[in-house]
């Protein structure tokens, strides 16, 4: 019972960890985000740039290093499940080499392509600077992310948090302080600045490499200790390690490639398909609208959901190596209704308050709020994506959620064709697509997971109580509004509208007892929090 009980926390610990990390990082984000949007000289055009030349750059580093993480992850936590230190780190040194080697080639191809990639791909020739300066990161996030798939493995994912929150930070502070130079150098050029801004993102990633191998070296000597008196000696080959890491890691990078792909459609279509019937300023500043202002409004809710997707991998792949199926069952059912609770809420909320959200946020670049609106509706389809393939990569189907992505993307890319270039649909046609290409990907991995493991998902508390719970907010958060609006108006409002409808909406989830006694033991501190439920009389002492 002690272990089952260290196991539980240990899981909840990495989430936490992890959470919180990507809360800041995409807090970090935002603000630098807000800082290019409203800059003089920069805005949505700059914006369309700027996102142009990142998405091919995300498209190469996926393809290089987005799945390496999660891949190393799974084949170390099942070799340390069953005492192969050995195996273990031998996996990760012949993964170090293979990506490095990948990533060293996307370099190469983003760098050497540069003109090709903006001229004739994108037809964005101001985006050849932005590629050029992203080009070296491609390299050092592939090595990053053999690394961070290592500790992963050995439930260290502090390791990997820590890192990711100092590549942000560097990343927003060099953002900032390149531009402002760049900007005084140039005369407020807004192709040199969104260049400036892609420099740093190079920069940050060699600033994490360097964090996390001073952490390696440290690490080093305790790793060879348990090499030394690990029990298993069997020495696999090399050939085969390789081809178990790609096995897994290529199905993985290729669900990710997916994900990406949906962004490089819009960055390929939409510009060239809106410039029918807009010029090619409005056209760019559509395209920088969705690039920009909705691609990070929509992000940022993922924040709080990406931690579970990334801990569930290691979580079920050890469980299930141990023949535990009941915890890997657990992990899942609880890191599903986890999600549905955060996404929900933040899908409703964006949707109703697209307009004030972004007057708030980017008051001097205002336009948006209908694509975010439409948009928002991806949140609540991604958030559940994330975790369903986080529980498929963990039990080793590793390919289902690239084959879903895949189905999801061809619609997505037929429907972009078909919308974006007739006037009346226009940008807001990309962001259909987008909406059908995550709810149709989101369905395929739901029906194969539940086929693949029984899990026990009444309507009524996973559908059902969110919902209502989500409504009381709603309405709330609608009331709070508009009686704030009304007294002080302006941004406080909104802030403390959506202050108070956070509450309301806890309180909700309390009330309507979503959480059992079990789930809420799983939260951090969660023993205290029932006990205090108990002494208000919401639970009993003997609820499950």
């Amino acid at each position: 019972m002690q272990r089952e009980s260290e196991k539980k926390e240990n899981f909840m610990k990495g989430v936490l960890v992890l959470m919180i990390s990507q809360i800041l990082i995409k807090l970090l984000g935002l603000v630098y985000k807000l800082y290019l949007t409203n800059r003089d000289g920069f805005g949505d055009e700059g914006n369309a740039i700027y996102s142009s030349g990142y998405q091919i750059y995300a498209l190469l580093l996926t393809i290089s290093s987005v799945g390496v993480p999660n891949a190393i992850s799974k084949l170390v936590s099942e070799k340390l499940a069953i005492g192969d230190e050995r195996g273990a780190y031998r996996i990760f040194k012949i993964a170090f080499v293979i990506f490095a080697v990948i990533g060293f080639l996307c370099s190469s191809v983003m760098f050497l392509g540069a003109n090709y990639i903006a001229n004739v791909m994108l037809d964005i020739p101001e985006a050849e600077l932005t590629i050029v300066a992203l080009s070296p990161s491609i390299f050092f996030v592939a090595i990053i992310s053999v690394i961070r798939g290592f500790f992963n493995g050995r439930e260290k994912i502090s390791a990997t948090a820590k890192s990711q929150t100092i590549e942000q930070v560097f990343k927003t502070l060099l953002t900032i302080v390149i531009v402002e130079i760049l900007a005084v150098g140039f005369s407020a050029n807004t192709t040199i600045m969104a260049a400036g801004a892609n420099l740093a993102t190079t920069l940050s990633t060699i600033v994490s490499f360097m964090y996390l191998y001073i952490l390696y070296k440290m690490f080093k000597g305790e790793i060879w200790h348990k090499i030394k008196n690990s029990k298993i000696k069997e020495k696999v080959r090399i050939r085969t390690i390789i081809k178990r890491i790609l096995i897994v890691s290529l199905p993985i990078s290729l669900s990710a490639v997916m994900s990406t792909l949906s962004k490089n459609i819009d960055s390929v279509t939409v510009v060239r398909s809106l410039k029918t019937f807009l010029s090619e300023k409005e056209a760019k500043e559509q395209y920088g609208i969705l690039g920009g202002k909705v691609d990070t409004l929509t992000m940022l809710p993922l924040s709080f959901n990406v931690a579970f997707a990334t801990a569930l991998v290691p979580a079920v792949s050890s469980a299930l190596a141990r023949k535990d199926v009941k915890t890997a069952k657990e992990r899942i059912n609880f890191s599903i209704l986890i999600t549905i609770l955060i996404g929900m809420p933040c899908t409703i909320g964006l949707c109703v308050f697209a307009e004030p959200i972004i007057r708030l946020l980017f008051p001097n670049a205002t336009a948006g709020a209908i694509l975010l609106q439409i948009t928002a509706f991806t949140v609540f389809f991604t958030v559940i994506n994330q975790t369903i393939n986080g529980a498929l990569q963990g039990m080793g189907k590793v390919i289902v959620p690239a084959v879903a992505g895949a189905v999801g993307l061809i619609v997505k890319l037929i429907l972009n064709l078909i919308l974006v270039p007739n006037p009346y649909f226009g940008a807001s046609g990309a962001a259909i697509a987008t909406v059908i290409n995550c709810i149709i990907s989101c369905a395929i991995v739901f029906i194969v997971l539940i086929k693949s493991i029984k899990l026990e998902m009444s309507v009524l508390k996973y559908l059902v109580k969110p919902t209502v719970a989500t409504s009381m907010m709603t309405v709330c958060l609608l009331f709070a509004y508009n009686i704030l609006n009304s007294i002080i108006g302006g941004r406080i409002a909104i802030i403390l509208a959506l202050s108070v409808a956070v509450m309301i909406y806890a309180l909700a989830v309390i009330i309507l007892k979503i959480l059992n006694r079990e789930e809420i033991y799983m939260l951090p501190a969660g023993e205290k929090i029932y006990a205090m439920l108990e002494r208000l009389g919401i639970y009993g002492k003997h609820e499950r």
